[in-house]
Parts: structure tokens; C-alpha cells; sequence
């Protein structure tokens, strides 16, 4: 590297014991509509050495039309699941439409920090369940095997984590978190995320992740959060580039569904 932005992620050292360090790379809101912008991005994060991703799949993104029914799409997918990378159930509609009982809490959370996407933010249990498992029988019928939910932008209500672990799938992630959800074990672990929606938005995360990727160096698990848009600001992929090229021989590239296994290996050998 020869930027001086890839100097913000260099390891403080690259020993025999970082070894164990991982790094998960997920590609969130894949869709039909977003196949070709995600097929750059993974081209792209496996020039850097990472060849498996947490590809995040919109059952039906923004009512665009129902996924597992483009077989183009199918198959694409299934051709990546067979190259081992991970495909995770990321919601249903990703969207959630304004409610006139939102507090400000919930309008702050709802509509300017995620820009209505927020879909199972607040959703009882009988609606999460419902989608949920919708989810996992399109895409089981699809020949796909998901083994997580992550809700969009991270915000999970109780009863919909409750939702996701009674429709049988092994685990799910917030911003700050992974959470076993045969276990119920917590894992702390930040991802790194971009919002790009405007240009004070990405100055900001340039700099607030240059700063946390230095503070989590240490971090036995390092996630990168990457979305579709992030590619089309070259200041952004610059950062995140480098960020991968600096975990190149540092940190083992892992999915979600492989580290969670991973844990649990470990529990039952009682290291």
C-alpha cells in the first residue's frame, strides 16, 4: 500500500499469535437489483485475499419483487454458496413504513438514522416469526442454506430475535454484537459501517472509522460492514481497500456462520 490513508490500519504487530484473528466481510442489501454493483464488491474484496463473505440477502427488497423467484439471481447465488461463501437472511422488505404512535426516540432511530429501513425495529413476535420463516422456506426451496438473520441496519427487537431463534436459524449480528442464538452467548465485536448518504455523512465516517479501526486492532474479530452505494465513492472504497489490504496475512477471512461454529468448537473443547 502506498496511501497514506492505509498507514491508519497497519497491525501495531504481525506475530505467529494473531493467527487466530479473524475477519468477516459482509455485503449487505443483495438483491436482484443490486446483483451487478455486489458482483463488483466481491471481485474487488477477493483481489485483497478474501475469498468467503456474509453476503446479507433481501427476501423482496423494497417490494421490488420476491428474489428466490429471478433463477438468474438463484443461481448466482447458489454458485457462491458452493465457493463457500455465506448466504444470510437479511430481513423480508427492508423497509419500514412511518408509524403516527413513534415517539422521537423512534422517528430519531426510524427515519434519520436508518431512513425508514429499520423493518424489525419495534415487530412482535407473531410478524417477525411469520417473515422470518417465510425467508428461510424461499430460500431453502431455492436450494440455499442460511444459517443467520440480520435485521436491517441491526435493529432487532426482543421478540423478533425470539422470532428468528424459534425459526431455527443458528445466530444473529447487531452493530456492536453476534449473538449465538442456540447458545444465547453474546460476543462483542463493532463492525465497521459507512453511511454515504450525503457528503457530510461520508467525511464523517471516514474519520470516526480510521479512528476505530486503530482502536480495534486488538479485537480477536474484526467485521466489515460493506453496502452497495459504498463502492460509488471512491474516497469510501479507498478506505476500505486499504483496511482489507492491511489485514492481508494478519487476520483469516471468515463468514459468519463459520466463526459462530468456530466458538462453539472451542466451548466444547473447553479452551
Amino acid at each position: 500500500m502506498s496511501s497514506v490513508a492505509a498507514t491508519q490500519f497497519l497491525p501495531v504487530v504481525a506475530t505467529a499469535s494473531m493467527v487466530r484473528n479473524y475477519l468477516v466481510v459482509s455485503v449487505h442489501d443483495v438483491a436482484p437489483s443490486t446483483q451487478a454493483i455486489t458482483e463488483k464488491i466481491i471481485s474487488e474484496v477477493a483481489r485483497r485475499g478474501i475469498r468467503v463473505c456474509s453476503l446479507l440477502v433481501v427476501p423482496d427488497y423494497h417490494h421490488q419483487g420476491a428474489a428466490m423467484k429471478d433463477r438468474q439471481f438463484v443461481s448466482w447465488l447458489r454458485d457462491l454458496e458452493a465457493q463457500r461463501h455465506e448466504i444470510v437472511i437479511h430481513g423480508y422488505f427492508h423497509e419500514r413504513p412511518a408509524s403516527t404512535t413513534e415517539t422521537l426516540r423512534d422517528k430519531f432511530i426510524t427515519q434519520l438514522y436508518t431512513q425508514s429501513e429499520g423493518e424489525f425495529y419495534d415487530m412482535d413476535y407473531d410478524e417477525a416469526f411469520r417473515r422470518i420463516k417465510t425467508a428461510r422456506d424461499e430460500f431453502s426451496a431455492a436450494g440455499l442454506k442460511p444459517r443467520g438473520f440480520v435485521a436491517p441496519a441491526w435493529l432487532l427487537s426482543a421478540e423478533a430475535e425470539r422470532a428468528a431463534r424459534d425459526a431455527e436459524l443458528e445466530y444473529t449480528t447487531r452493530l456492536r454484537s453476534i449473538r449465538d442464538l442456540r447458545s444465547g452467548e453474546n460476543f462483542a465485536a463493532r463492525s465497521v459501517v459507512y453511511s454515504v448518504r450525503n457528503k457530510w455523512r461520508r467525511s464523517t465516517s471516514l474519520a470516526w472509522n480510521a479512528a476505530l479501526a486503530r482502536f480495534l486492532k486488538p479485537s480477536a474479530l474484526l467485521r466489515l460492514s460493506i453496502h452497495p452505494p459504498d463502492y460509488s465513492y471512491p474516497a469510501i472504497w479507498r478506505q476500505i481497500v486499504d483496511l482489507m489490504s492491511a489485514m492481508d496475512g494478519v487476520r483469516t477471512p471468515i463468514t459468519y456462520q463459520d466463526w459462530i461454529a468456530e466458538q462453539r468448537s472451542m466451548t466444547d473443547r473447553g479452551a
